[in-house]
C-alpha cells in the first residue's frame, strides 16, 4: 500500500513542480517597468532574470518529459523500462535540475535584493521578480523531494517503487 502512495506522491510532486515553474515563467515574462523617460524595462534587460527564466524553462521541459513516465508508473504499477536506464536518468536528472533551479533562485533573489537598495521607482518590477523567483523556489523544493525519491529508487532494488 505504501508503494502506491509513494508513486502517487511522485506524480503529484511532478505536476506541482510543473505548475510552479510554469507560473514562474509566465509571471517573469509579464514583468515590465515604465521608466520616467518613457522607455520600458523588461525582464530580458537583466541577465539574472533571463537566467531565472532559463532555469525555470529547463526544469519545466524536464518535468514535462518525466510526467508520462510517472503516469505510467501509477497506472500500471510498474516502471515503463525495466533495464534500469530510466532510474539512472531519474537519479541524475532530478539532481541536476534541482541544482539548476537552486542557482536560479539564488540569482533571482540576489539581483532583486541588490537592486532594491538603490532604485526607488522600479520596486514593483523587482517585487514581481521576487514573486517569480519565489515560485521558482517552490519548484526547487518539489524537485528536491523528487530527488530524494529517485535516490531511494536508484539505491534500492527492492525499495518502495517496485
Amino acid at each position: 500500500m505504501a508503494s502506491k502512495a509513494i508513486r502517487n506522491g511522485v506524480l503529484s510532486l511532478r505536476i506541482f513542480t510543473l505548475l510552479a515553474l510554469a507560473a514562474s515563467i509566465v509571471l517573469m515574462a509579464l514583468n515590465n517597468f515604465d521608466n520616467v523617460d518613457g522607455s520600458k524595462t523588461n525582464f530580458t534587460d537583466l541577465i539574472a532574470y533571463r537566467y531565472v527564466v532559463a532555469a525555470a524553462g529547463i526544469g519545466f521541459v524536464y518535468t514535462l518529459i518525466q510526467i508520462p513516465f510517472a503516469i505510467y508508473n501509477v497506472v500500471k504499477e510498474k516502471r515503463l523500462i525495466r533495464n534500469g536506464w530510466l532510474q539512472v536518468f531519474d537519479f541524475y536528472g532530478d539532481k541536476v535540475v534541482a541544482f539548476l533551479l537552486a542557482t536560479g533562485v539564488g540569482v533571482g533573489f540576489g539581483v532583486s535584493f541588490e537592486l532594491k537598495r538603490g532604485s526607488g521607482d522600479s520596486k514593483k518590477f523587482l517585487n514581481r521578480g521576487n514573486i517569480s523567483t519565489g515560485l521558482l523556489f517552490v519548484g526547487f523544493v518539489y524537485m528536491a523531494f523528487l530527488s530524494i525519491f529517485s535516490s531511494i529508487r536508484f539505491s534500492s532494488s527492492k525499495g518502495f517503487f517496485k
